[in-house]
């Protein structure tokens, strides 16, 4: 069984960590732009370093940039029987080259999954995230932004979705075990084991 799927919400709504376990249960690879923006900067790619400015101001990489490298990661043998994108996109135009891309290949996706969350909650969670891991870009006033970017321009991709009846909304507060069961159970609503 193939799964093409999206995990949108917020940031610190526990995309990263749904994301790795929905990888694992369905066998497809998680590809997060940001996990993959972090490897280019400790590896000081010329992506990385352009990468940079904009995450240690809290603003999204440009699109061109971010479309060329998800177009890339799509295209490897891995992702042959589906993929979860965990970051990606964030843009209407971001979903346009993503349309562009899937409709090349004659696929689309499965279903889109919003982590829902508060923004206090958010906050908190990624300030501890800040002291654990030391990331710069988990510091308070960095977060707010990020949120503030995300609500202008990611939230009206959950209408796109909506309106394509592919979005599930899920709860993205409480244990970890028990946000996974919520993707899943809703997941299950549409065919996806």
């Amino acid at each position: 069984m193939t799964a093409r799927l999206l995990l949108i919400g917020p940031p610190g709504a526990g995309k990263g960590t749904q994301a790795a376990r929905l990888s694992q249960h369905f066998g497809i690879p998680a590809i997060s732009t940001g996990d993959i923006f972090r490897q280019n900067l400790r590896d000081e790619t010329e992506l990385g370093l352009q990468a940079k400015a904009f995450m240690d101001a809290g603003d999204n990489v440009p699109d061109e940039l971010t479309n060329d490298l998800v177009r890339d990661r799509l295209m490897q043998a891995d992702c042959a029987n589906g993929f979860l994108l965990d970051g990606y996109p964030r843009t209407t135009d971001q979903v346009r080259a993503l349309d562009e891309f899937l409709g090349e290949h004659g696929v689309a996706l499965d279903a889109v999954v919003e982590l829902v969350a508060e923004p206090d909650v958010v906050v908190e969670r990624l300030k501890k995230r800040a002291l654990e891991q030391g990331r710069a870009d988990d510091d308070e006033n960095v977060v707010r932004h990020r949120l503030a970017v995300y609500a202008e321009q990611t939230a009206p991709l959950i209408d796109v979705y909506a309106e394509r009846g592919t979005l599930t909304k899920v709860d993205g507060i409480g244990e970890i075990d028990e946000v996974t069961g919520r993707i899943l159970d809703a997941l299950s609503v549409r065919d996806l084991p």
